[in-house]
C-alpha cells in the first residue's frame, strides 16, 4: 500500500513512464481536465475527507492537480493519465459532496503544473475573482486560458515559496 503524504505531494514511487520491450518511455498520453463545482455541506470535515480521498487515489493512479476552493466553489485540475483522469472525474460526478459539476477545460498536454502534487490544496488564497465577481458570472466570462492560468499561476507561487 502507498503511503500518502499529508500535504498533498507525490511519493514519487509511482513513474510517468512505462516499460516497453526498447527500455522506459515516457507517458504521452497525459490529459489536463479542470471542472467546477458548487460544494455540499462544505466544512473542515468534508474538505479533509475529500482531500485524503483525493490524495490516496491520485498517488495510486498517477495523477496530480491543485483543488481551489471556498465555500462557494471547488475548482479542480486533474492531470495525468487520460484513462485514470476521466475516471477520476467520473468519480467526482456521482460524488455527492459536489453538486453542478461541470467541466470547463479537457486538453491534451506533455507536461503537468504540479508534477509533485497528488493533490495541493489551495483555500482559495490565489483566487482571482470575489463572491460578489463569481456570482456576476465571472467564471462564465473566463476563458479556458484564463482559467488555466489560474493554475500556472498558483504553480509558480507555490513553487517559489514552498512554504505557503
Amino acid at each position: 500500500m502507498l503511503a500518502v503524504p499529508t500535504d498533498g505531494r507525490t511519493d514519487h514511487r509511482f513513474a510517468p513512464c512505462t516499460a516497453g520491450t526498447t527500455g522506459a518511455t515516457v507517458i504521452s498520453d497525459i490529459t489536463q481536465l479542470i471542472y467546477v463545482s458548487q460544494p455540499f455541506g462544505y466544512d473542515g470535515a468534508t474538505l479533509g475527507a475529500i482531500l485524503l480521498d483525493a490524495r490516496r487515489c491520485n498517488t495510486r493512479d498517477g495523477i496530480t492537480g491543485a483543488l481551489v476552493c471556498r465555500h462557494d466553489v471547488y475548482l479542480q485540475l486533474l492531470e495525468g493519465p487520460t484513462e485514470k483522469v476521466t475516471a477520476a472525474y467520473a468519480r467526482i460526478i456521482r460524488d455527492d459532496r459536489h453538486a453542478g459539476v461541470k467541466e470547463l477545460v479537457n486538453r491534451k498536454v506533455t507536461d503537468r503544473i504540479f508534477p509533485d502534487w497528488a493533490m495541493l490544496h489551495d483555500p482559495a488564497k490565489s483566487w482571482i475573482w470575489s463572491e460578489e465577481e463569481m456570482s456576476a458570472g465571472a467564471l462564465e466570462r473566463a476563458t479556458p486560458a484564463d482559467i488555466i492560468g489560474l493554475f500556472e499561476g498558483l504553480s509558480a507561487k507555490v513553487n517559489a515559496d514552498p512554504s505557503d
